[in-house]
């Protein structure tokens, strides 16, 4: 039916556009022209007709190349298509020929499309952090990119890019966003010398981005439908390359573990990737989890991108000593020792166990105090309820967020232990965190954690078993010896930097190395 259509309204009619929009029509095809190499095919400041435009249009794009029916209806809507739109137009041209793309660039741009300006960049390499820039706040995978992305801006050209209300398009950044990935917007800004990676503060709206014969990587999850089905379209039919950073396969693995419609939303995350070219994968247990599925892929005839491991780094920055002075004011209660928790309350990070193991221990006649440090996150309630149970019964227990860093790398230091006994992770950068501070730390025997923690400075427990957890928590508060033996390996293990694993990854993802898994 939506072939049919498209054939029905391929004449080049334009009957649902008005006149208005012809003269910017006119200007971006001349974009579109440049972009392809072609001569600009209306002259400048001419008046136009709709003949004209199917005209210059057949003069310029070859509509029996699919790549380039994606680059025109982007590049003249402002808008990225959907894999079945870019099908549906280019079958449609096979009859009416350029006339069918016309209908569809009238369908699609929209008015607020039309206020924008679109720049075509050729052979740049575009860095998606619409989530990372949105908010001030970091969740771990929001760490990540914000941290790779950062030094990506610092050391290469790479342009942030976040994405137009509704996820239409890709679009520049403001300044306000800008900041929240580098630590100078002005240099930033000025390092480009006026390329579309400037913050937009000068103009009324971000200018619409669309890559072509360039490089578009995704360092977050991309994980609205919207959003993954235009980058399905990007990666399948724009001739773009495409490389993402492979966080887990949580909704595969430990569905249960998810919140409800969260597995719907990864799905179609995953339907895109699996037209990207390369993942760089945040530690072996996730490069396991994502060649798992790219085998899977065999059964739709399809290869699925090339996957390498590219494990997180270790890296705590220092506290000063006013920070941990604060931090000791802040989470220390007299002379117990303090035993802290990151990571946000969902039910994957396992903190109603750790209430449970916690409570054995107290009961046991053990004194300490425990600080969970994290975010609120879906189905928190029931480990809210259990937290003030125990805080009505006197137990020295809080949960603390929105923390500036500085905050959360000293309390890693004055703890004596840290506890992550999380059931699923990718990496699980709370113990990466924790040991690169010094700072021992009890978590999960299995997966990414294991993987971590076998470097040394690690205590590894069952996480479904809370005596497990308990036990360990006893032995790291009475069993000064072991204590002072973990923190040693930590000063033996060889952690590498974020400016490290942020090289990495951008060589590995825009081509410079070859795959591995």
């Amino acid at each position: 039916m939506i072939g049919s259509r498209a054939v029905r309204r391929g004449r080049g009619d334009f009957a649902s556009a008005p006149a208005s929009l012809r003269p910017i029509w006119s200007v971006r095809l001349a974009g579109l022209a440049r972009a392809l190499g072609r001569p600009v095919p209306l002259a400048p400041g001419r008046s136009v007709t709709s003949a004209d435009l199917v005209g210059a249009l057949g003069r310029t794009v070859d509509v029996t190349d699919r790549s380039q029916v994606w680059l025109a209806l982007a590049a003249l809507s402002g808008t990225l298509a959907f894999e079945a739109t870019v099908t549906d137009v280019a079958r449609a041209c096979e009859f009416d020929g350029p006339g069918a793309l016309w209908d569809e660039v009238a369908r699609s741009t929209t008015p607020a499309g039309a206020r924008r300006e679109v720049r075509v960049l050729v052979g740049a390499t575009l860095a998606d952090v619409n989530h990372t820039v949105a908010t001030d706040l970091s969740t771990g995978i929001q760490r990540v990119a914000r941290e790779t992305s950062r030094r990506w801006l610092a050391t290469t050209g790479c342009i942030p890019v976040a994405w137009t209300p509704g996820f239409g398009g890709l679009r520049e950044l403001t300044a306000a966003e800008l900041s929240r990935v580098t630590d100078d917007v002005a240099a930033a800004a000025g390092a480009r010398g006026g390329t579309p990676g400037r913050p937009a503060a000068d103009r009324r709206e971000p200018a619409i981005i669309v890559p072509w014969r360039s490089t578009v990587l995704v360092p977050e999850l991309a994980a609205e439908h919207g959003r993954s089905g235009r980058l399905l379209a990007l990666a399948s039919s724009s001739g773009n390359r495409t490389g993402v950073i492979g966080f887990d396969c949580v909704p595969l693995t430990s569905a249960e573990t998810t919140a409800e419609g969260f597995a719907s939303v990864f799905f179609g995350n995953l339907a895109a990737v699996r037209h990207f070219d390369r993942i760089a994968a945040i530690s072996g247990a996730a490069a396991v989890e994502y060649e798992g599925w790219r085998q899977m892929l065999g059964a739709v005839g399809l290869a699925g991108p090339s996957i390498r491991r590219v494990s997180l780094p270790e890296e705590a920055p220092e506290a000063t000593d006013d920070d941990l002075a604060e931090a000791r004011t802040r989470f220390v209660v007299g002379e117990l020792p303090l035993v802290l928790v990151v990571g946000s309350h969902e039910p994957r990070k396992n903190h109603l166990a750790v209430l449970h193991a916690a409570e054995l221990r107290w009961r046991a006649g053990d004194e300490f105090t425990l600080t969970f440090i994290g975010g609120n996150s879906w189905a928190g309630d029931e480990f809210y309820r259990a937290l003030a149970e125990a805080q009505r019964a006197g137990r020295p227990v809080e949960s603390a967020s929105r923390l500036p860093d500085r905050l959360l790398w000293a309390a890693y230091r004055i703890a004596r232990f840290t506890v992550f006994p999380s059931l699923n992770e990718g990496f699980g950068l709370p113990v990466a965190e924790s040991l690169a501070a010094g700072t021992p730390v009890i978590t999960s025997s299995y997966g990414s954690m294991r993987e971590i923690g076998e470097g040394g400075g690690a205590l590894l427990v069952d996480p479904r078993d809370e005596h497990a957890i308990a036990t360990g928590i006893a032995r790291l508060l009475h069993d000064d010896a072991l204590l002072e033996s973990l923190v040693s390996e930590t000063t033996l293990r060889n952690p590498r930097s974020w400016d490290e694993y942020a090289d990495e990854v951008w060589q590995f993802l825009t081509g410079s190395s070859e795959p591995q898994l």
